[in-house]
This record gives structure tokens, C-alpha cells and sequence, in this order.
């Protein structure tokens, strides 16, 4: 059951990197914009990073993370789409997107946000892309924001 996104914005001087996909923009840019709301709401500077596919997304936020000192992201956020199709193609790059973003994150001790969805359905993808209720982007910042903060005080 999906629940409705939190609407608390957590305040932020820090600065995030989004990376997004342009392959099934018309969800990508959905939740890229509720994001990119979110953060600028939030007070948080931003840098946005354009990459063909959702594959290409960890080479990308692997060399965001890399930045040394104060210029150093206070965290990334992947957003990407992929449609399973008759193969397992779909399920192969969700899952090495996965594990490459789980690896950035320990690598570089920087919260790496996925938003990397794999859908069976289009209409799974607008619930949970184009629209306010659910919007992935939305929760994908607020995430953002409260990691930053708790990698912060750690």
C-alpha cells in the first residue's frame, strides 16, 4: 500500500547533486521537479547532472561523490525509470544500478538516494512519478535533507 509523502521540509544550507536519467523523461522529470522543489524549499544549493539512462547513473554519482572537502555534496540523488519489457534486460540494470549506488554510498560515507524505480505497469509509474500524493522526487529529497543532516551530526 503506498503511503501518502511526508510534507515536513527539513531546513538546509547544503549543497545536493541530482542525477537523473533523460530515458523515460516524462516520469523522470516528474519526480525531478518535485525534488528540485523540495530542496529549494528546504534552502539547499543544487546541481543537476543529465545522463542518457538509468545505467549510466552510478558512473555519474560516483564522480559527484568524489568531490573533496567544502566542496563536497552533502548527498546524491539518482532518479531513473525503467519499463520491464519480454527479457530480463529491465531486471538486470535495476539490479546493477542498485548494487552500484549501495557501493558509492559505503565508498564515499555519502548518502546516495535511489530513485531508481523498475515498473511492470505504466500506471504504477504515474502514481508513483506524476503525481503530488506519492511523488517519489518529493520523498527522494526529504530523504536527501534528513541524511545530510544525520551524516551531519554523526
Amino acid at each position: 500500500m503506498l503511503k501518502s509523502v511526508k510534507t515536513k521540509t527539513i531546513r538546509s544550507n547544503g549543497t545536493f547533486a541530482i542525477v537523473a536519467s533523460r530515458y523515460n523523461s516524462l516520469y523522470v522529470d516528474a519526480m525531478l521537479h518535485a525534488a528540485r522543489e523540495e530542496l529549494l524549499k528546504a534552502g539547499a544549493h543544487l546541481r543537476i547532472v543529465r545522463v542518457p539512462g538509468a545505467f549510466e547513473i552510478p558512473a555519474a554519482a560516483s564522480k559527484l561523490a568524489q568531490r573533496p572537502g567544502r566542496k563536497r555534496y552533502s548527498a546524491v540523488i539518482c532518479f531513473g525509470v525503467i519499463f520491464q519489457g519480454q527479457t530480463s534486460h529491465a531486471e538486470h540494470i535495476g539490479w546493477g544500478v542498485t548494487q552500484a549506488l549501495a557501493q558509492i554510498q559505503v565508498l564515499h560515507k555519502m548518502p546516495v538516494i535511489h530513485a531508481v524505480f523498475v515498473f511492470d505497469k505504466i500506471k504504477h509509474a504515474r502514481v508513483r512519478c506524476l503525481g503530488k500524493k506519492h511523488n517519489r522526487g518529493t520523498e527522494a529529497a526529504q530523504t536527501a535533507l534528513e541524511m545530510a543532516r544525520v551524516m551531519k551530526n554523526l
